[in-house]
């Protein structure tokens, strides 16, 4: 089942320029760099860790889930 997932988060054709990669990336792990910082609340903290590496990810693999669904409409 965790392998199915993980097919469908990596799989697709990249459909990001470069641009949209390199911001991603460097957005993503700049996120994810202050989250990494001690906060009072933990849960936001959290939450800005989940949004960095998923923008990281996002440029890393190239491939965006909602830009292919909106390029369909």
């Amino acid at each position: 089942m965790a392998n199915d997932m993980i097919h469908d988060i990596f799989s697709g054709e990249p459909n990001l320029s470069t641009t949209e990669r390199a911001v991603s990336v460097a957005l993503g792990l700049g996120i994810a760099a202050a989250a990494a910082q001690p906060r009072p609340n933990k849960w936001l903290s959290l939450a800005a860790l989940v949004v960095g590496v998923g923008l990281a990810l996002r440029g890393a693999t190239g491939h965006c889930a909602m830009k292919a669904v909106s390029d369909r409409l």
